[in-house]
């Protein structure tokens, strides 16, 4: 007997990326930073008092926000705090969306967010890319006319790595009639120039979503925040959030991560580099590789190997190489491979040239 609600019980639940045990995995798979937190993040866990576990922590992580509107020229009132950037996520759909209403994405897209929606019990109206992995030139005309409340668009995007500019989001938002919500979770990877977060001035309607899970190698935190108009994050700030969503530790390692800049732009640039040698190995090796504002690239094997792609990713699993493989018609032929240090690059390609022999 089941006591679940219907659309529980009919739907299907994230399947998140492998997590393995030890040490002496190439793990390729998840688009974890492969660079250590900030040396200041560390100092700061160590000085967690047992003071500090025994208190409540701040209701709305006024000491993080207090940080991260410095970082963008922000009040603390255009930012919230999140349990990770999957719990905004969660929290949009919560505020802004009737249950049963639709949501739009893009396909494909991160797939934790038809889960969501299923949750929620909202239909997904879903838009498939072109072939230049970019939004059809109809995609807001389209959403408005199915009443769609909110939009979910990773940008970059993910699982290919395009970037869509910050003129178009502009646009977007502007032609949308409900709320954009702008995942940035790899934006600390793009080449420098791309700003999305000077547009929150511009419209009220525009929620941006970052996380330190991936640029601050805190993944093990969960640790997110929201950036939008005051009016736009009142109700999740005032309603709809947990009481204390963000524990003290996460406050403060967050908080010490985010006053790192130097720090963690270090881990940007040796991604940008090892990302460009990663993508240029792979095409002399054949493969078609999409150019990548991310910190992966997508793979497609090439036609004249005598492997798969996804022989390619049992074969690298069984010699202790984790990549991820996406088994739906436009992703079989491809790889998603994160970037690693250059030993863990160096692995990957020797092991690949006697995969591919």
């Amino acid at each position: 007997m089941t006591y679940a609600r219907e659309n529980i019980e009919q739907m299907h639940g994230y399947t998140p990326g492998e997590q393995p045990l030890g040490d002496h995995v190439i793990k390729l798979n998840t688009n974890e930073n492969p660079w250590p937190p900030s040396p200041q993040v560390m100092a700061a866990l160590r000085d967690i008092s047992a003071e500090t576990l025994r208190r409540y922590p701040s209701p709305s992580a006024a000491h993080f926000l207090a940080q991260a509107a410095a970082l963008h020229q922000l009040t603390p009132e255009q930012l919230v705090a999140s349990n990770g950037g999957d719990e905004l996520l969660r929290l949009a759909l919560t505020t802004f969306v009737t249950p049963g209403a639709p949501i739009a994405v893009t396909e494909p897209t991160y797939s934790l967010y038809p889960v969501l929606a299923a949750i929620h019990d909202s239909p997904v109206m879903s838009a498939e890319l072109d072939a230049a992995w970019d939004l059809p030139v109809d995609f807001a005309e389209r959403m408005n006319a199915a009443a769609v409340a909110l939009t979910l668009l990773v940008n970059p995007h993910a699982p290919s790595g395009r970037l869509l500019s910050a003129s178009q989001i502009s646009t977007l938002a502007s032609t949308l009639n409900g709320v954009l919500l702008v995942d940035e979770a790899y934006v600390d990877f793009v080449d420098p120039g791309h700003d999305v977060v000077s547009l929150i001035h511009k419209h009220d309607n525009l929620l941006i979503l970052r996380t330190l899970s991936k640029g601050y190698s805190l993944a093990g935190l969960r640790l997110g925040y929201g950036i939008g108009s005051t009016s736009l994050l009142a109700p999740i700030k005032e309603k709809t959030r947990d009481s204390y969503n963000v524990d003290a530790i996460a406050e403060r390692l967050g908080a010490a991560a985010l006053a790192d800049q130097d720090s963690a732009r270090q881990t940007w640039h040796a991604v940008r580099a090892e990302r460009e040698r990663l993508t240029k190995a792979l095409r002399e090796r054949g493969f078609h590789v999409i150019d990548s504002q991310t910190n992966f690239c997508l793979a497609w094997v090439p036609a004249e190997a005598r492997i798969t792609a996804g022989e390619l990713y049992a074969g690298l699993k069984e010699r202790d190489i984790l990549v991820r493989h996406f088994a739906t018609p436009r992703l079989s032929d491809a790889i998603r491979i994160s970037i690693g240090t250059p030993a863990q690059t160096d692995g990957l390609l020797a092991n690949l040239d006697e995969l591919l022999a």
